[in-house]
């Protein structure tokens, strides 16, 4: 029996099995091996962990990556080639771009790279249509833009998170407040800040144990946790990346259908043919890359607003400042001097190397 029969067989085991205290147990041991089967379809036993392949792997350049994801013929490539001036193959059937594209479109100042990647098909995490490959790409992204065909967005809504969710990938969410410490013996000990609604004693026990985990703390701090979030956490290999839904072809409704669609959390509708709101779309991407732009300073001199040093948020000190512009300036650092948010006082706060950046702040750095 493949992989992909185990989990099929599980999943109906699943379905037909009614929740409530008696089955907590079973229903925990039943997720636990469902997502044990999803990591061999993530990373085979065979090696080479499912991603890259011809034309899958490609040069990262910019301060972040933006993925996107969709069914063929959704208009990704259309969008792609107006954003960037990057040639993706377009064309009015399915399956055009075989490959990853990649293109950058400069935003406030910071380089950002864009993916086409190849439209996934349903079943994409069982590696159907290559979908394995394409996914794969997408787990390194810091955002994934999901391209939707306006006449049936919810559909297809459903059907790619389901795709992206089943390949560890988690959507627009944060890493569950759990901690599970291992540990040599004294049994299993479980305690909680919050309440726990959808989590019991007996379900997280059954998820422990078919994980062989018999000497642990467990330690659960998140409102409404479930054993979904239980698992992922043992299982260590989930991305959380937050996602935008980009609804295609706004051209081809009607005001009234499109006052509808703005309902739809996480999304902006657009028409990449006539380029209709992509001004948005370009704007909800940068708040959702959440970067930090450093503006530097010479001494006795104006500051540089022309070309910012753009940085990730937790990656945004004194120090990742220093190193994105040269490895050795952070050694030579006497002390730095940094007007704008992050500053105490406006009239510029000296600081080290683990100083904190906020964006738009600016920055003199004083050698020793």
């Amino acid at each position: 029996m493949t992989t992909v029969q185990k989990i099929k067989d599980i999943e109906d085991e699943m379905d037909k099995t009614q929740k409530n205290k008696a089955t907590s147990y079973h229903l925990g041991l039943l997720k636990a091996k469902l997502a044990k089967l999803r990591r061999e379809l993530i990373a085979p036993s065979g090696g080479g962990g499912g991603g890259g392949g011809v034309g899958f792997d490609v040069a990262r350049t910019g301060i972040a990556s933006v993925g996107f994801v969709g069914f063929p013929s959704v208009g990704k490539s259309t969008l792609m080639s107006k954003l960037t001036g990057t040639h993706s193959e377009v064309a009015a059937y399915e399956f055009t771009t075989l490959t990853t594209v990649p293109g950058t479109v400069k935003v406030h100042g910071a380089p950002i790279q864009i993916l086409d990647l190849p439209g996934i098909i349903e079943g994409a995490n069982d590696n159907r249509g290559r979908g394995r490959q394409v996914i794969a790409v997408a787990r390194t992204c810091n955002l994934i833009f999901i391209v939707l065909d306006v006449l049936k967005p919810l559909g297809d809504k459903k059907l790619i998170e389901s795709e992206l969710e089943g390949f560890g990938i988690r959507l627009n969410k944060k890493p569950p407040a759990i901690l599970v410490r291992k540990k040599e013996k004294g049994g299993i000990n479980i305690s909680n800040t919050v309440p726990l609604t959808n989590l019991d004693m007996e379900g997280i026990k059954a998820i422990l144990s078919e994980y062989r985990i018999n000497n642990c703390d467990v330690a659960i701090r998140q409102p409404d946790a479930t054993p979904d979030d239980l698992i992922d956490v043992i299982e260590g290999n989930r991305v959380y990346i937050p996602a935008v839904y980009v609804l295609n072809k706004i051209d081809a409704i009607s005001i009234e259908e499109l006052d509808l669609l703005y309902k739809i959390p996480n999304s902006v509708p657009v028409s990449s043919r006539e380029w209709m709101n992509i001004d948005e779309l370009i704007e909800t991407m940068w708040e959702a890359l959440d970067l930090v732009r450093v503006y530097t300073k010479p001494r006795g001199q104006a500051p540089d607003y022309n070309q910012p040093v753009v940085l990730r948020r937790g990656r945004s000190s004194i120090e990742d400042f220093c190193n994105s512009i040269h490895k050795e300036i952070a050694k030579q650092l006497k002390y730095a001097i940094v007007w704008g948010a992050s500053a105490k006082h406006s009239r510029g706060q000296k600081v080290g190397l683990d100083h904190v950046l906020e964006d738009e702040d600016v920055v003199t750095i004083v050698k020793k």
